[in-house]
């Protein structure tokens, strides 16, 4: 048995056990990564640790760590309460505010991840707060990403355009960019019809839930006030009581009316600080100010200045830290370690059985297959599977000039084939093993990370098993190109 496939049967004994034994994946694949690359493939701890992805967990560990901070002191929960206001109580507009937004930032020139990382947080806090599906939210996010990832300005759209260019093949720039935008647009409109996004428009706005909330308010005030009256009927009563009564019974009511009306005091002063906290949400204060001045710095030294996410996340978050302590003294232990060491330790893996070859190996397997139809439906498949465990880019890199052999016979339109290629390499980015997914599952505030993994894995799988061969009846069948 050659060693590439002996590294693909690891990678699916892993994922079984992980499945089967609810053991951190993260943990297993580095555990097989050892293995495989010791034993298997005689490589060292250098060669093995090559692979370790440290400018993602930077990014998973620094945003995550700038955005718990945002939580505590309440910036997220003002953001939202924004959001709501932009788009006038319409909540059911909301999702869609998430997608335009990602795809903006990366259209204009924002790397994918850098976008979800900035807008992911935001996004899914306003899902928890608004009980609206985190897996609908995650999933407008990442396909908005990817919708404005492939203009003629971005990342992803510049390093294809000059694989294409330098392949010496036929390209078309605007054509790549449009394939990409209507294949996530149309993802995520069936996403949002089929989570709850249509229930969304019998939501109260937000109008309707300040009112609610002043209600509320009034409410709570006018039954302490009743409660007031009712201790000091209650007072009097016990008074008169207490002058009609013996002595020693009459110190003991007065004991009694003293207890019940501290007990009063402390629900009215609970009650009040509730309120408070509720009409403070929508307030600025100095820190949440500084935070807010923090995420707009995130994004100008992201897109404007090209610094690294994660790095510069980590930066602010140690700077809000020592300005306001009391409000970071818990974030540290909120970042989202378990989710870490999982897309860490699967990612090593997926490096060493690139070191070995394993992912070109079945690249030029596919490529002998002799049949072009064929041969370009299992690329689009290779690429849409290595890429929800990798790097787009480099599954894109190393495809492209795969597919250019049969490309040359002029069976198969390279427009149409370089456009299912690149659209089946991104559009899986919602795997919670890609970057993006990644950081929509640490990013998720109140919820069952397990249970969101799960989502997220059969969602991402769905979409693995059903793009590929649609972009490719789409693109590639009809010869565009």
């Amino acid at each position: 048995m050659s060693a590439e496939l002996i590294s693909i049967l690891v990678l699916v004994v892993v994922f079984v056990i992980a499945t089967t034994r609810s053991i951190n994946m993260g943990a297993l694949a580095f555990a097989a990564a050892y293995g495989v690359g010791e034993l298997v493939a005689d490589f060292d701890a250098d060669k093995i640790f090559a692979g370790f992805p440290g400018d993602l967990f930077v990014v998973l560990v620094g945003v995550t760590y700038l955005f718990a901070i945002a939580r505590a002191n309440g910036t997220t929960d003002w953001l939202v309460h924004a959001s709501i206001r932009l788009v006038r109580g319409r909540v059911v507009l909301i999702p869609w505010v998430m997608f335009v937004l990602t795809g903006a930032l990366t259209a204009i020139g924002a790397v994918s991840p850098a976008a979800v990382a900035i807008v992911a947080p935001i996004a899914l806090s306003f899902a928890a707060r608004y009980q609206i599906s985190p897996l609908l939210m995650g999933a407008m996010v990442v396909h908005g990403a990817q919708g404005g990832g492939f203009s003629p300005i971005s990342i992803y759209g510049t390093i294809v355009n000059g694989i294409v260019e330098r392949e010496k093949l036929p390209g078309n720039e605007i054509a790549l960019f449009l394939a990409s935008l209507v294949v996530n647009l149309v993802i995520a409109g069936v996403v949002f019809v089929l989570f709850g996004g249509l229930k969304l428009r019998n939501d109260e706005s937000v109008t309707e839930t300040v009112s609610v909330s002043a209600s509320s308010s009034a409410s709570s005030s006018a039954s302490s006030a009743v409660s007031s009256a009712g201790s000091a009927s209650s007072s009097a009563g016990a008074g008169a009581e207490a002058k009609s009564a013996p002595e020693g019974r009459g110190a003991d009511l007065e004991k009694d009316r003293e207890k019940d009306l501290e007990q009063d005091r402390g629900k009215d002063r609970e009650k009040g600080r509730s309120a408070e906290a509720e009409d403070d949400t929508t307030r600025l204060n100095p820190a949440r100010t500084a935070t807010l001045a923090a995420l707009v710095a995130l994004v100008v030294a992201v897109l404007a200045f090209d610094l690294d996410a994660g790095l510069t996340s980590i930066t602010l978050a140690v700077l809000l830290s020592t300005c306001w302590p009391e409000d970071s003294r818990n974030a540290v232990s909120q970042i989202a370690w378990p989710t870490v060491l999982l897309i860490c330790g699967v990612l090593t893996y997926v490096g060493v059985l690139d070191e070995m070859g394993t992912i070109d190996w079945a690249g030029e397997g596919v490529s002998d297959i002799g049949v072009p139809l064929l041969s370009a439906v299992l690329l689009c498949y290779i690429g849409a599977l290595v890429s929800a465990f990798a790097s787009s880019v480099g599954i894109m890199g190393a495809l492209i000039p795969l597919a250019v052999p049969f490309l040359a016979q002029g069976e198969i339109g390279a427009v149409g084939m370089v456009a299912a290629l690149a659209v089946s390499a991104t559009v899986v980015d919602v795997s919670p093993f890609s970057t993006n997914g990644a950081l929509v599952l640490a990013a998720a505030p109140g919820v069952d990370r397990e249970r969101f993994f799960r989502q997220l894995m059969m969602y991402g799988g769905i979409v693995v098993a059903v793009v590929p061969a649609v972009v490719w009846l789409a693109l590639v069948v009809p010869g565009w190109g």
